[in-house]
């Protein structure tokens, strides 16, 4: 009995979502098909031109632009930023440091501190039961 494996396939968005771009700035052909996961891994690992275009100049997601800004995606809604931002629009924010850019940053450190402290509890508290 032969078992025949069928080609997974994803929507665009998907693999926008996975190649970290704006699925509305990519090319008519990528958005109108489907990608199937040898295509993604291909996309990944010689990327065409239009692709690293849009990673290098945008306009980019929102959990980009948040990972970008060091801050958390619902910080970037707290600071009125809801639609796909260019790298240039990014470097000007940055530039610019505005008082909700400065909060979330500092709001985003704490919960990253946060984390690690309890993550270092619970490493402590592992080690302490393996004894």
């Amino acid at each position: 009995m032969t078992q025949h494996q069928s080609t997974q396939t994803m929507k665009p968005a998907t693999a926008a979502k996975k190649l970290g771009v704006y699925l509305d700035a990519t090319p008519a052909e990528f958005r109108e098909g489907v990608v199937s996961r040898a295509e993604l891994n291909a996309l990944q690992a010689e990327p065409p031109e239009w692709l690293r275009e849009l990673r290098r100049n945008g306009p980019h997601p929102r959990p980009v632009v948040a990972a970008k800004l060091g801050v958390s995606i619902s910080g970037l809604a707290r600071g009125g930023i809801t639609e796909p931002l260019t790298t240039e629009q990014i470097e000007e924010l940055k530039r610019e440091q505005p008082e909700w850019l400065q909060k979330e940053r500092a709001t985003q450190a704490e919960v990253r501190k946060e984390a690690a402290r309890v993550k270092a509890k619970q490493a402590e508290r592992a080690a302490r039961e393996d004894d």
